[in-house]
């Protein structure tokens, strides 16, 4: 039974059942990956950003013979954003190849296209069944990252400190946990603005405002996910010459998530993305207990920060994709596959 399901009245027991569905589809398909753990589960799943909706649905079994729930075997929500729709979906692995996934896919089609939505899109991790799937449905790959794992049991911490000092004159680093102060938000955001275009893929696009990026830090610190940015100032001017972003989910505080690296134009030459970076691992090791891995992507063309990547230690793991489709042309083919 496919129904649509919101996780703020979700009952404990359907959130529980979820998360067991998705730790078997990383155990199947990402088996290097940490298993999440039900902290603020529910938030994850139902807080997003002013200005954009998600929509889920579930496919749950027949009630159990004493009367409880039935398992959520399978999930698929939307992100409405901008004029994309973003889908992902899981299944059980004891329940694909049964037509499930098809059907999941198609509810949130179908509510896409009813919304106004023209295209949706889907992030699909390389040498994995989703690939496949997807490509038979009629998604097309459209940009390709590189993920890449640094394992910090391997980090020559001494070594890594040089790495961090091993910035230019004129440059200054600041550690915020947390989030950036809000007298430099705005610098912040100019820095961001400036490279905009150089590696965004569209579904998960970063924040260019400065109240946009409030926004985003408030809604990572309502789903249980804690920034850390690390920034590089010019001591003469005050403005931002680089940052660099990492956040610890709660639901997976072993393995943290770097987000954009960025060094403004002007200020390139002068060490700063590896002196960031390095930085932000020191400061981490102190601030994070429970890690020991930090999981990072790149554009396959970014060869600077990839060089800058391999210097410090991560290793090139899986291809993370995007696909998308035409809305209307995605419902037409399901509608006329069944």
């Amino acid at each position: 039974m496919v129904r649509e399901w919101d996780p703020r009245t979700a009952s404990s027991a359907e959130i529980a059942s979820l998360l067991d569905t998705l730790n078997a589809v990383l155990a199947a398909d990402l088996p290097q990956d940490p298993p999440w753990r039900e902290s603020s589960m529910r938030e994850y799943l139902a807080e997003v950003m002013p200005g954009e909706r998600r929509i889920s649905w579930v496919a749950q079994a027949e009630p159990t013979a004493d009367g409880g729930p039935g398992a959520i075997l399978g999930h698929v929500h939307v992100l409405l954003l901008g004029d994309i729709g973003v889908l992902e979906v899981l299944v059980h692995p004891a329940q694909r190849r049964t037509g499930l996934g098809r059907d999941l896919v198609l509810t949130a089609a179908r509510r896409v296209y009813q919304e106004g939505f023209r295209s949706i899109g889907v992030e699909v991790v390389g040498d994995t069944p989703a690939v496949a799937f997807y490509e038979s449905l009629g998604f097309s790959k459209e940009y390709v990252e590189t993920r890449s794992v640094l394992d910090l049991s391997g980090v020559d911490w001494a070594e890594l400190a040089g790495m961090a000092t091993g910035i230019g004159t004129g440059y200054h680093l600041q550690f915020h946990p947390g989030g950036p102060p809000d007298e430099l938000i705005e610098a912040y955001a100019r820095a961001k603005a400036e490279v905009r275009d150089v590696e965004d893929g569209e579904l998960r696009p970063s924040s260019y405002d400065p109240q946009r990026l409030r926004d985003s830090l408030d809604c990572l610190h309502r789903r249980g996910m804690k920034p850390y940015i690390l920034l590089a100032l010019h001591e003469q001017t005050g403005e931002v010459a680089g940052l660099t972003e990492v956040v610890v989910p709660v639901q997976h505080p072993t393995r943290a998530d770097q987000y954009d690296t960025i060094v403004v134009e002007d200020h390139r030459g002068y060490g700063i993305d590896r002196a960031i970076k390095a930085r932000m691992l020191i400061e981490l090791r102190s601030a994070e207990a429970e890690l020991t891995e930090v999981q990072t992507w790149n554009a396959q063309a970014n060869e600077t920060m990839l060089k800058v990547n391999a210097e410090l230690g991560y290793r090139p793991d899986r291809e993370w994709c995007e696909y998308s489709i035409d809305v209307a042309e995605l419902v037409h083919r399901l509608d006329a596959g069944r």
